[in-house]
């Protein structure tokens, strides 16, 4: 870890316990007039059995954030084998109705060419998103976790806090809970991956001058 004037840089590995396979992750940490920016680099080493589900990042903000508004893909989930049923532009809605309730519970909710994304409470306090250009935002009530182990939509609970992935790239859906899995082209491996994002804390103060 290195402390700057206004940087900070974090050097991590993040890999599954007891395996020899991994990723060395460098956060870096600039603060600015409006808020922080964070450049994300991600080197995979080591042999990987498979494909990933995502390439990014994940946070928690209080439960009490229930609007979201964004600019991007919309209004609709997409994912890198289904963002052909989208069109960019601005769009509102609740955490809640982001979800896709399928009857078996599974990855849903996914908003792709984020370019800001922003998350408030009734009071319009939260936090906006930025992407470097564009990311992907999902916001949940419950984690990625939790979703993969329900076998029914009242398995999923909500939690003391909404839930948010910021990926870079994201594995594709296919149809295999009834038909193929997703096709090579959209089939996510671990590479070499760099980011960057933006936070802002809302609503944004202006200073008079």
């Amino acid at each position: 870890m290195k402390l700057g004037r206004t940087e900070l840089v974090v050097h991590t590995r993040v890999a599954p316990p007891a395996l020899g396979f991994g990723a060395y992750v460098t956060y870096r940490w600039q603060a600015n007039e409006t808020g922080l920016a964070l450049t994300v680099q991600v080197e995979p080493r080591g042999q990987w059995p498979d494909s990933v589900p995502r390439i990014g990042l994940r946070m928690r903000v209080p439960s009490t954030v229930d609007s979201v508004e964004f600019f991007g893909l919309g209004p609709g989930e997409s994912y890198p084998d289904s963002d052909r049923a989208v069109r960019v532009g601005r769009y509102q809605s609740t955490v809640d109705a982001w979800q896709t309730p399928y009857v078996f519970p599974q990855e849903n909710g996914n908003r792709s060419g984020v370019r800001w994304a922003q998350l408030t409470d009734a009071d319009g306090l939260g936090l906006r998103i930025g992407g470097q250009p564009t990311v992907n935002v999902a916001a949940r009530r419950w984690t990625t976790e939790d979703l993969d182990a329900a076998r029914h939509t009242t398995d999923l609970v909500a939690s003391d806090h909404v839930h948010v992935n910021i990926d870079a790239a994201l594995h594709g859906l296919g149809t295999a809970a009834c038909g193929p899995g997703v096709l090579p082209a959209y089939q996510l491996r671990p590479v070499d991956t760099t980011f960057a994002v933006t936070f802002s804390a809302l609503p944004v103060e202006i200073e008079e001058g």
